[in-house]
């Protein structure tokens, strides 16, 4: 039923499918339109969704428009040898209340995860993160959340939930469903220093923009551990995305936040991928809206090389390779398949010995091997004991 009151696609985009390439993505995906009607599920991998709300932005008046330009870009683009079919499914539209808004893309999120559909959503101010966290409520299941974001938004909460205080209530709501959160391209001086010294105390990761610019391949065992991603479009640099009010001249250059985005798809345990905070009033020539199509195509790119290698079927996939720190033993495992890492973390709960498998680096592997705990096994270790 929710998915019934979806509006389609804007008829400016819709249209311009007509003129494009027989070959082009815009000619094999499937379109809501207003002719031909929500279309069939059956075999759909990806559904794009965009959410005409922004209310709740702060600083960013107006966002929740312009989606027929985003549209106008991924369409135009070429698939790659891809395998999975992607579904455009329209719009929400803007509720009579923000939380109706909110319900609805809840109750979208949720029905197309149960559906095994991963839904890419395109908003919208960033408190409909907390929608998107929501609907895994409905999915009972603990969540994984990985935020690209200059700023934590952990303001205080006020009467209303908006961009700046939506995690806030994420981590204070009861019954508390938030396993992990992890934030990529924090900058220091957007964030008060008692927000950084809370998000260090819960044992949450977060990574200044300066780790990411280095070296980008540091977010992709982040990813990869991720049920969901929300990503503020503010985190970009100005001069590659300037739609957005609350753009810095710091940031994620346009190559690394596609490499994220590829990372992102790459995960076979992200169910959901969202993109917030546009606002095509501040876009030039377009730029963002490009952006944005590009980092869809790079999301959908990377899903559709996912490879089965967690959990383990197999130890014969891996090879196994034990560190001695101390008193402790850490057994790291590599995948034939990827090359990908992984380590192993053993604790006592409840007076019963467990242990599990968190992603790692090759770099988490050197650090053991100098007798230094990688922070990643730290931080996990003192979560679950």
């Amino acid at each position: 039923m929710s998915l019934e009151l979806l509006a389609p696609v804007e008829d400016i985009a819709v249209a311009h499918t007509t003129l494009l390439p027989d070959l082009s993505f815009g000619k094999s995906i499937k379109i809501h339109t207003k002719k031909l009607g929500l279309p069939d599920l059956d075999k759909v991998s990806i559904a794009i969704v965009a959410v005409a709300e922004g209310r709740n932005a702060v600083d960013n008046v107006g966002t929740g428009k312009g989606f027929e330009k985003i549209r106008k870009y991924l369409y135009q683009m070429f698939p790659g040898n891809w395998h999975h079919q992607v579904a455009d499914l329209g719009n929400i539209p803007q509720g009579n209340e923000v939380e109706d808004t909110m319900f609805l893309l809840s109750e979208i999120v949720s029905t197309l995860i149960k559906k095994n559909i991963t839904p890419i959503i395109i908003g919208g101010s960033q408190d409909l993160t907390y929608a998107h966290y929501k609907a895994y409520d409905r999915l009972e299941q603990t969540v994984n959340l990985v935020a690209v974001d200059s700023k934590f938004d952990l303001a205080e909460l006020e009467d209303t939930i908006n961009s700046r205080n939506y995690l806030h209530k994420i981590v204070v709501e009861t019954p508390n469903n938030l396993f992990h959160f992890s934030n990529l391209g924090f900058q220091t001086f957007f964030n008060s220093q008692e927000e950084i010294n809370l998000i260090d105390r819960l044992y949450f990761d977060a990574y200044r923009l300066g780790e990411i610019v280095n070296d980008i391949t540091n977010v992709e065992p982040v990813l990869r551990d991720a049920d969901m991603v929300s990503i503020d479009i503010g985190a970009i640099r100005m001069s590659d995305a300037p739609a957005n009010h609350n753009a810095s001249p710091n940031g994620i250059n346009g190559e690394h936040i596609c490499a994220i985005a590829r990372y992102a798809g790459l995960s076979q345990k992200i169910s959901s991928f969202g993109i917030y905070e546009y606002n095509d009033k501040y876009d030039q020539r377009d730029q963002t809206a490009h952006l944005i199509a590009q980092m869809v195509w790079y999301f959908i790119e990377g899903y559709n090389f996912r490879i089965d290698e967690y959990p383990f079927v197999s130890k014969k996939d891996y090879k196994k390779f034990m560190v001695l720190i101390e008193n402790d033993t850490i057994n790291f495992y590599k995948s034939n398949k990827s090359e990908r890492w992984w380590m192993e973390i053993q604790y006592t709960n409840n007076n019963i010995d467990k242990s599990t498998l968190i992603p790692c680096t090759y770099k988490d592997y050197l650090t053991a091997n100098n007798q230094v705990y990688p922070e990643r096994w730290l931080k996990t270790f003192r979560k679950l004991s």
